[in-house]
């Protein structure tokens, strides 16, 4: 496996939310803190464009260039193109506390969004799953959703709530779509000074887990042990994708917010995306069912 690289040198405060769209060829992903999107293919400009509020991920939309943008009010759809958005469906938009956070589109169209303190307010954040027009919150009382993705086969969804040092996973519902049962330990990180933050499961269902604070993504295997680690030149990692047109390059986003001038001095790449050719494909995220 090759090195990692930098993909798109930018000063995210909070990078996050990269999704590969085959449709424009190229990674989308936000500055959550900044009200940015970026897009960049693989050769060519950094695109971005401005928001009034804080935009933290995506899903798409069959047969469209546009997509579901998931934000601190609701769920809108966003045109890329002209830079227009249209509410879908509101989401705590009465809650001034809350903005959105970590969202995936599970393997039949679901997508799935969460809510947290724009401080990290302890319990603010919930998670839901939007199918088919209808909003089903999923749980409650969360302080940092993270690490939403996943198996291949769509029995099982992966979850942190950053601050309890594991990421856990759920059985699904075949007819629901949510989850049946009690959670159980998937991994459980504590005592590395880390966090588990944003995940996504590649083709052979293991789990890669950007690390908050530990310059790593980490491959799980599927029964929660370490395969490997990708060290990058950057401490806030935040969030894995697969993309490129076979799906075999990781990207990963990172962030700049809270680290001391000290340290950004020693991480000039803090914020940037990086890129690794890795040996396993991910999956293409699925389209969104309306």
């Amino acid at each position: 496996m090759s090195e990692p690289y930098v993909f798109a040198k930018t000063e995210c405060s909070l990078g996050e939310g990269p999704l590969w769209s085959a449709r424009h060829d190229a990674l989308f992903w936000v500055d959550i803190n900044n009200h940015l999107v970026l897009k960049k293919g693989i050769t060519g400009p950094i695109e971005t464009w401005k928001f009034d509020e804080p935009v933290s991920a995506f899903a798409q939309i069959p047969s469209s260039d546009d997509f579901m943008l998931s934000s601190a009010t609701g769920l809108y759809r966003w045109s890329p193109g002209t830079h227009t958005r249209n509410l879908i469906l509101p989401v705590e938009d009465q809650n001034p506390v809350t903005r959105s956070n970590d969202a995936r589109t599970d393997r039949t169209g679901g997508f799935w969004i969460s809510s947290m303190g724009h401080k990290a307010e302890k319990g603010a954040g919930s998670l839901y799953r939007f199918f088919k027009g209808e909003l089903a919150k999923v749980a409650s009382d969360i302080t940092i959703p993270n690490s939403l993705c996943f198996s291949p086969d769509g029995d099982t969804a992966y979850f942190s709530d950053t601050v309890t040092s594991q990421i856990i996973k759920w059985s699904l519902n075949a007819q629901t779509g949510l989850p049946e049962g009690p959670a159980e330990i998937f991994a459980d990180i504590s005592g590395t000074g880390f966090g588990p933050d944003g995940s996504v499961v590649d083709a052979e269902g293991y789990l890669w887990n950007a690390q908050w604070g530990g310059y790593r993504v980490v491959r799980y295997k599927p029964d929660g042990m370490v395969d490997r680690i990708i060290e990058i030149d950057a401490s806030q990692a935040s969030c894995p994708a697969f993309g490129g047109a076979d799906y075999k390059t990781l990207f990963i986003t990172t962030a700049r917010e809270n680290l001391s001038e000290e340290q950004l001095a020693k991480e000039p790449l803090a914020g940037s995306v990086f890129a690794v050719p890795i040996d396993t494909p991910g999956l293409p995220d699925p389209e969104l069912q309306m």
